[in-house]
């Protein structure tokens, strides 16, 4: 089984080059790899809650769909362990939609014989990947004053999930629940 690619080799943003066109002869890309995150949301999303906590970006980067997903499990599990389902509102800011490829060159014994190196060198999509720029929200975390110090450290251990190192930013919403 094929093993993932470091991912310092997709972190850069660069200028997107994909295509996918309903005809068959201008697309590029030959299919786009499902989302492996299932739920952008999670908790209660009704309830109005008094404090927003939100997860910004240091740098510009691509943020691949399983690293996203990690993080979202890792908080998702803390916020659900100390405030229940109702106690909060856990939402997913960024949506993975860049296709990553690669270009798998053969190596070995002949394989010189059914490789065409860099000739044909637009590659295969390998998986998918956020584009997030400097200051953009990833996590939205909305929970009531009283239990902030958690949703913070729900945030801080989804920023450790990221490729990237990250701020929280709170703000209090004067709303009456």
């Amino acid at each position: 089984m094929a093993r993932l690619r470091k991912f310092v080799a997709y972190r850069r943003l660069e200028r997107p080059y994909t295509r996918t066109s309903k005809f068959k002869t201008k697309s590029y890309v030959r299919m786009t790899p499902t989302v492996k995150i299932p739920r952008f949301e999670t908790g209660d999303a009704r309830k109005i809650f008094n404090c927003t906590l939100n997860l910004l970006s240091k740098s510009d980067l691509q943020i691949r769909d399983n690293a996203l997903e990690s993080a979202r499990q890792t908080s998702n599990k803390l916020l659900e362990t100390y405030l229940g389902l109702n106690g909060f509102h856990l939402k997913v800011k960024v949506y993975p939609y860049h296709v990553l490829r690669e270009h798998a060159l053969a190596s070995g014994a002949g394989a010189d014989r059914f490789s065409s190196g860099m000739a044909h060198s637009f590659g295969k999509p390998i998986g998918i990947a956020a584009r997030v720029a400097k200051g953009q929200s990833i996590f939205q975390v909305s929970v009531d004053g009283q239990n902030m110090e958690i949703a913070k450290r729900a945030l801080e251990r989804a920023s450790k999930k990221l490729p990237c190192s990250c701020t929280i930013v709170i703000e209090k919403n004067n709303a009456k629940v």
